[in-house]
């Protein structure tokens, strides 16, 4: 596409992103210094979060973010069962654009029965009565200095994704909301199912055969590369192209060809980071095909999901669980980001640990913002019965971070290695000790759990 993009060019060149918690209450400070050192270490340039129409994020939270050049993307998933009042949200957006939010999603997944209430989904003006709703919060957040984003939509769908995504777009036409469509941006659920990555590459002019609910194997938009298919519509109805975020991107729905859950999902994710970063990997498990490049129009690729509650249905999709090892994706990208730029920087402090300095004098060294990390090799085989049998006690008595990167672990006052010399060697542990952590090992030949849990 050769038209100029509206106004939402991505601040950076960096287009990786992860979903964070899929809740609201995970946004205390202590939550910052968990989580910011590990976004760092993935390379993350963008973090979609959950907010409530109540009340806001907190301004640190955000801040610290931006701060350390990741973009918040913010998401009011509303009931459609009720109106909301765009004067309810007028505070929360304008403090959400002070504070360096610049993109707001409103709604979730509108074309799904489940959305609405039984009345509101037997209409047969579905998509007018959704932008009965949604047309007045996005100029509402569009007048606080904000892009909306048009909602993600489910794949297929029970209205087809496709159609309603046209009809919403010529129906603001029809409504010459002109000035909306010009700043309008578009989401998509860019799951993998258990499709190739190229499934659908090319969009509707590629395959022109594709129809709804069909239910033979001609590709169509239900795959990672939907945003092929949305960005068609809209050229199509606009003759302008729009910014794109791919939220949930590469989510599988079954491992396939009896290849490991794990192992398939750190192929995917790798080969997507790859594919965010412009580089060319080919398509996860064939080494032939390459993946085509992503257009411009993509402006972040999030993933799903950073962490979740252990109690949640939604755990088994965190990449770093609560209760469990991080998924050895977390660790395949870490280590890929390492070999392609320099370790971050500490996170940023807090006010509450400012202090006003005497003029020329420096500030004391930063402190450590995670307390304690628990550093495990990556294992293309995943972890040793002894590392396991570790965990457990570890995790119980010093409730650590828990993950494989030696970045995040330089940002930890304190660090326990649970490795031999040849996963992790020594000199890998003296550059830790060089950045002031205190750092122990344990290893299958030498202390014991038992005997290193009782000396501490």
């Amino acid at each position: 596409m050769t038209n100029t993009l509206p106004p939402l060019p991505p601040k950076r060149s960096n287009r990786i992103g992860f979903h964070y918690f899929p809740d609201t209450l995970h946004y205390r400070e202590s939550d910052l210094h968990t989580w910011l050192p590990r976004l760092q270490s993935l390379g993350a340039g963008w973090i979609v979060l959950q907010s409530q129409g109540s009340h806001a994020i907190p301004e640190a939270f955000i801040t610290a973010l931006t701060a350390a050049g990741i973009e918040p993307i913010v998401h009011f998933p509303l009931s459609l069962h009720e109106k909301t009042d765009p004067t309810d949200l007028s505070p929360l957006l304008t403090a959400y654009a002070r504070w360096g939010v610049r993109t707001v999603i409103f709604y979730d997944r509108p074309n799904t029965r489940a959305s609405w209430p039984a009345a509101a989904w037997a209409q047969g003006d579905l998509v007018e009565t959704f932008l009965d709703r949604f047309i007045p919060l996005a100029e509402q957040a569009q007048s606080c200095g904000l892009t909306p984003v048009f909602p993600p939509l489910t794949p297929g769908g029970d209205y087809w994704d496709l159609a309603f995504l046209r009809l919403s777009l010529e129906s603001l036409q029809r409504r010459q909301r002109k000035a909306l469509l010009s700043a309008l941006a578009l989401s998509a659920y860019a799951w993998a199912g258990n499709r190739p990555l190229n499934w659908g590459a090319g969009g509707p002019e590629r395959w022109p055969q594709a129809h709804a609910y069909a239910s033979s194997k001609t590709p169509d938009q239900r795959g990672f590369r939907i945003f092929d298919w949305y960005l068609a519509v809209h050229q199509a109805v606009t003759e302008k192209a729009a910014p794109i975020f791919l939220l949930q991107a590469g989510l599988s729905a079954a491992p396939t060809d009896g290849e490991p859950a794990a192992a398939q999902h750190t192929r995917i994710h790798l080969a997507l980071a790859r594919l965010a970063a412009r580089e060319t990997p080919t398509e996860p498990g064939d080494s032939q095909t390459p993946l085509e490049p992503l257009p411009d129009e993509v402006a972040a690729c999030c993933f799903w999901l950073l962490s979740a509650d252990a109690a949640s249905p939604l755990d088994a999709y965190a990449w770093f669980p609560q209760n469990r090892p991080a998924l050895p994706a977390a660790a395949a990208l870490q280590t890929w980001q390492s070999r392609r730029q320099p370790a971050p920087a500490p996170a940023p402090r807090s006010q509450s640990q400012r202090k006003d300095l005497p003029e020329g004098e420096a500030p004391p060294p930063m402190q450590h913002p995670i307390q304690h990390y628990l550093l495990l090799p990556t294992y293309e085989w995943g972890v040793a019965d002894w590392q396991l049998n570790a965990l457990q006690p570890l995790i119980k008595k010093f409730r650590p971070t828990v993950g494989f990167s030696l970045a995040e672990a330089a940002l930890a006052a304190r660090v326990t290695v649970l490795s031999d010399p040849q996963s992790i060697p020594e000199e890998a542990l003296d550059r830790l000790r060089q950045t002031g952590s205190r750092v122990d090992r344990i290893a299958p030949d030498g202390t014991s759990i038992a005997t290193f849990l009782a000396e501490r």
